[in-house]
């Protein structure tokens, strides 16, 4: 079985390349600035990218012709349940002229297309549980103003990819369990996965602040800056300028406990903080589980640091074990979702939005 895995991303394509299973070719193409800077928007780049992804395939001795499915990170759909959707032309004129968000893994279903093309009559596309996963229950819709409702918008395709992997690990069916799975990055998302649905999510907006992002803010004192900048100017604060680097000009976590076992105290109290909503955000959501949770699992690169990880045992390990999982598992995962498809283990559903 060969599949290959498409992961677009701001300034770089990360394409991998399995067989039977196993990892045989990984790699992270980047991008230059003045490369992508001539495409207005993200669908313009779709020829350039795929182009790079062919010549990645011929220098590697990969035939299209040979694949049994590719499978692209899915983009800025309308809310869908969580799983495979095969490409269809419907998901690519959303993609291409609908969708209102501009994200690059917009041009995962189409790439994961194009290459497809290129293939044989056995080989499939098709995207794995995309950023747009929406499984939340009606009461975890209500945002507390009529009019605005809470969205499902996160890491759903490594934040289930892990709760799955611990599953198998500790002995449980993730169909039957609970866990509270927390992605620590650049954003933050915390999710609780029950009885093998993420039927809640604090975003990266509404949640604890992260390495750059703000995570909720006190609306009284936000809204005045609203009338001091443009919304261009508070998206990029709220999501290239909070969290760590508002504090400490930079948001690299290592740099900061660098910083800190120096002998920084005011920035020590800083990174106390951003843990101490991390564990507030994952106590919240195991109220959703009546406190019945199995696992809380952390993931992300922020994961890595064993000063956050031992903090957090200390705050919530009362709830449930803690298990450490970082780093980013979406190849991995968009692999092993095409795998379930084409062996038959697991059913490829249709998109549409009309």
């Amino acid at each position: 079985m060969k599949i290959l895995a498409i992961n677009p991303g701001s300034t770089s394509t990360k394409v991998s390349y399995y067989v039977d299973g196993e990892i045989i070719k990984e790699q992270g193409i980047s991008h230059s600035t003045e490369e992508l800077r001539k495409f207005q928007n993200v669908v313009d780049q779709m020829e350039f990218r795929r182009d790079i992804l062919l010549a990645f395939m011929k220098e590697e001795g990969i035939d299209p012709k040979e694949l049994d499915a590719v499978a692209g990170r899915g983009g800025s759909l309308p809310p869908v349940s969580s799983g495979a959707y095969e490409v269809n032309d419907e998901m690519i004129d959303y993609l291409k002229n609908i969708t209102q968000i501009e994200h690059p893994s917009n041009l995962g279903a189409i790439l994961a297309n194009e290459i497809k093309e290129q293939g044989s009559e056995k080989t499939i596309a098709l995207i794995y549980d995309p950023v747009s996963v929406d499984e939340f229950e009606d009461v975890a819709r209500i945002s507390g103003l009529k009019g605005i409702e809470r969205k499902s918008v996160g890491h759903a395709l490594n934040m289930r990819a892990v709760a799955m992997k611990v599953a198998r690990e500790e002995g449980l069916e993730y169909q039957n369990a609970t866990f509270i799975v927390a992605h620590l990055g650049g954003g933050n998302t915390i999710s609780i996965h029950h009885n093998g649905k993420m039927s809640d999510l604090i975003s990266d907006d509404e949640g604890p602040f992260s390495t750059e992002r703000t995570g909720g803010l006190p609306l009284k004192y936000l809204m005045p800056m609203c009338y001091e900048h443009s919304l261009k100017e508070m998206l990029r604060i709220y999501k290239r300028e909070g969290g760590l680097k508002s504090y400490a000009g930079t948001s690299n976590a290592k740099k900061i406990e660098e910083r800190i076992v120096a002998g920084d105290k005011e920035l020590k109290t800083v990174y106390d903080g951003y843990i101490y909503q991390i564990a507030k955000g994952i106590g919240s959501l195991a109220t959703v589980a009546n406190g019945a949770v199995d696992c809380i699992v952390l993931t992300g690169g922020v994961a890595y640091s064993q000063m956050v990880v031992s903090e957090l045992k200390k705050r919530v390990s009362f709830i449930a074990p803690i298990v450490a999982v970082p780093g980013e598992h979406e190849m991995i995962a968009l692999s092993k979702g095409a795998e379930r498809v084409v062996l038959g283990e697991e059913e490829m559903k249709a998109f549409q939005y009309r």
